[in-house]
């Protein structure tokens, strides 16, 4: 990427504002769930430690309303110190001269992580006086954060118009190798999408169409693709202003001689819980009262197939409620054809490295990226304002 890498700038003694994105699930005693987006972090801040640079760490956390406690950072704050073995300053006003004064007292090697931004309005709205009350803590700023760099907002747009703002380490290596896959990939290319809305997906679709060989659509939005060709879903998740747009996306997929497959049976339940019986079904063969809440086996090994003779897969969106163990095994045997591929994988989202993790499949892939829409987006060859703001190099 033609952005001024951090690494090229001279840091010493610089206090440094860095964008991260640390929202990451907790279990329902505040503790991280998943650590994926924090670690991935930590090449980077122990190279800015090393290089004699003191830190501030700004992220938000879920979507609170106001100032809700259980979106604090502050277990991010405890679970960070034990990944690194140091303690960090943390401070609950962002506004406060007393955080202002933290910050113009942080010594080289020390961290000051800040709480949830999305406790101030400011932050969404990218404020000018937020961006102004943000930037004055630090000397240069680091976006560290691709996975929030499709929004405009204070910490990842506003900041970076009063003070420099660099691309960090993360975020270089995330743009690689997304570029890699939308400009470069080897052939055969498969697309393997989930998760619950097609309307976040269509776009990659209408843009990659050309480079690709192999679609797979499992998740919830598998069903608005199945209605969309004339099958009954029953209860499950449909997104019915989106059935025309994906019947015109399959219908071009056919007429470019791309390899689309949708479900051919699937798991249903009457609810969403731990404990209720599910019954595999034939996709095509729905009742009424069935939901549709995972892929079946038989469409593991089609789809399994199809990813064991790709060269290059990107990957976004679980393949039901995985969360759950009755629907599970969808997501579990996809991560099962992933370890058995040599392909370029490249996983992307939120929920996606949550499964990955809990199927203990994170070496299995090239490329983990910690963005979900903002991978999508940057796919889709859409600019992303959180990287258009960096500074460049001259070409």
């Amino acid at each position: 990427m033609n952005k001024i890498n951090i690494r090229e700038i001279d840091v010493e003694r610089k206090r440094v504002l860095m964008r991260v994105d640390y929202n990451v699930p907790l279990t329902s005693d505040g503790q991280v769930a998943d650590d994926t987006r924090i670690t991935a972090t930590i090449p980077t801040i122990n190279y800015l430690l090393n290089k004699n640079a003191s830190l501030l760490l700004l992220s938000h956390l879920g979507r609170p309303k106001g100032r809700e406690e259980k979106f604090s950072l502050k277990p991010i704050k405890n679970h960070l110190e034990m990944l690194l073995g140091k303690e960090i300053h943390f401070v609950e006003d962002v506004l406060s001269e007393d955080t202002l004064n933290a910050a113009q007292s942080l010594k080289p090697g020390e961290i000051l992580l800040l709480e949830n931004l999305r406790f101030y309005p400011g932050e969404e709205e990218n404020d000018a006086n937020f961006s102004q009350a943000l930037a004055r803590l630090g000397d240069i700023y680091v976006n560290e954060a691709f996975s929030a760099s499709h929004r405009a907002h204070a910490s990842t747009y506003g900041v970076a118009t009063i003070i420099p703002g660099y691309s960090g380490i993360l975020l270089e290596k995330e743009v690689d190798y997304l570029r890699m896959v939308r400009d470069h990939p080897d052939e055969p290319m498969a697309i393997l999408l989930g998760g619950a809305k097609v309307s976040d997906k269509l776009g990659i679709l209408d843009k990659l169409l050309p480079l690709v060989e192999i679609i797979l659509v499992g998740g919830g939005m598998a069903f608005t693709f199945l209605k969309a060709l004339g099958y009954r879903v029953g209860r499950s998740l449909v997104e019915e202003d989106k059935i025309s747009s994906a019947k015109e996306i399959f219908t071009r997929a056919q007429e470019m001689n791309i390899n689309f497959q949708l479900p051919v049976d699937v798991v249903v339940a009457p609810s969403i819980s731990e404990d209720v019986a599910v019954e595999v079904i034939d996709a095509k063969k729905m009742r009424n009262e069935d939901m549709g809440l995972d892929i079946g086996p038989q469409t593991v090994k089609l789809f399994s197939k199809e990813l064991l003779r790709a060269s290059t897969i990107f990957w976004n969106g679980p393949m039901g409620v995985f969360e759950l163990t009755p629907f599970w095994d969808g997501t579990k045997g996809i991560l099962e054809a992933f370890k058995s591929s040599d392909a370029l994988k490249v996983a992307g989202g939120g929920d996606t490295l949550s499964a990955i993790s809990k199927g203990n499949a994170t070496s299995s892939f090239t490329y983990l990226s910690t963005g979900g829409g903002a991978a999508l987006e940057f796919l889709e060859g859409k600019e992303l304002p959180g990287i258009k703001i960096l500074q460049s190099r001259e070409e």
